[in-house]
């Protein structure tokens, strides 16, 4: 039995981390955020508290003393104009880091990243070539700068995970579910892309692997997170639509191009609009990582692509009649 802490554990990846955790294993878990959780139960063993205020997340670090740590906290969304906006990820690291260093019985630490280090459509040369595209993804590249520049004296890894979709999501992978269901999606004619794209339960697989594996085959190292092969996303709108028995038409690229450019004068008067060139630009363009990485610490996904679209079509009923 370990003792585990997972910070940003009322956000996505955390609540269905924590979930299975305290459903499956007898492991000792804590969770910090500053927001209350997604799932009741949790509530339990939630503690509030903002990762930018040392003091505060020292005594309650310390009081749990962890064996792991597994930090997810952060500020994701792509709404912020300046770095200052994001000290969520850059001061609240390096004020885990200073805590997790006077720790004695510290075992490992999993510290989350994000695939927009790099802008969409960028293969990397190696995990230290950073080409973000947004100011959320700047925060991520110093993150990682500060994880790898401090002298840990414990095993950790950082995780980079891509697009993860599954119960409990939020924008912009809902919406995607949300506009299929509402017959609201289009094929792009023949301008289908390709994603490296994860279910949730094979994200909680792949990081419980990293907590779990030999310390000389994660040590130092960088994990994209995801599911293989990529997805076509013409293919998954599909099987989200046959799933609630419609069928999804196809029209013409030019006439999202023209969406996309109304939608573009709309939010220069702030008024929001599902479809941007921003938008258009992230669904037409192929992004796909390297998983060969993760796939040597654990080989096998836990959930097919068709079985989570009705997990999660199922989660989005109930939770529209509850």
């Amino acid at each position: 039995m370990e003792k585990i802490l997972i910070t940003g554990g009322s956000g996505f990846i955390g609540s269905n981390l924590i979930e299975y955790l305290t459903t499956y294993t007898q492991d000792e878990v804590l969770s910090l955020d500053i927001a209350s959780p997604k799932i009741n139960t949790h509530h339990s063993i939630w503690k509030k508290v903002d990762i930018r205020d040392k003091t505060h997340l020292s005594k309650v670090i310390k009081d749990f003393n962890p064996n792991i740590v597994i930090h997810l906290a952060a500020r994701t969304d792509l709404n912020g104009k300046s770095i200052e906006e994001y000290d969520s990820n850059t001061t609240g690291v390096s004020n885990l880091i200073e805590v997790l260093n006077e720790l004695e019985g510290l075992k490992r630490a999993v510290f989350a990243s994000s695939m927009y280090v790099c802008e969409p459509g960028y293969s990397p040369r190696n995990f230290e070539d950073y080409k973000p595209h947004t100011t959320y993804g700047e925060s991520k590249v110093i993150t990682e700068q500060i994880i790898k520049s401090a002298d840990l004296q414990y095993p950790w890894a950082i995780i980079r995970p891509t697009s993860i979709w599954g119960p409990y999501f939020g924008e912009p992978y809902a919406n995607f579910f949300h506009i299929v269901i509402s017959k609201k999606y289009f094929h792009m004619g023949a301008k289908a892309c390709t994603k490296t794209y994860g279910y949730i339960d094979n994200t909680i697989h792949q990081i419980l692997a990293l907590t779990n594996a030999p310390q000389e085959s994660i040590n130092k190292r960088v994990f994209y997170l995801g599911d293989w092969p990529p997805y076509d996303i013409s293919e998954w709108a599909d099987e989200i639509a046959d799933y609630i028995g419609i069928r999804i038409p196809r029209i013409s690229f030019k006439l999202f191009q023209l969406t996309a450019m109304g939608g573009d004068a709309l939010k220069f008067f702030g008024i929001k609009f599902p479809m941007t060139s921003f938008r258009l630009k992230n669904m037409t363009t192929n992004n796909i990582q390297d998983l060969t990485p993760i796939q040597e610490i654990a080989p096998n996904l836990q959930v097919s692509r068709r079985d989570g679209v009705k997990t999660t079509i199922d989660w989005i009923r109930k939770t529209k009649h509850s």
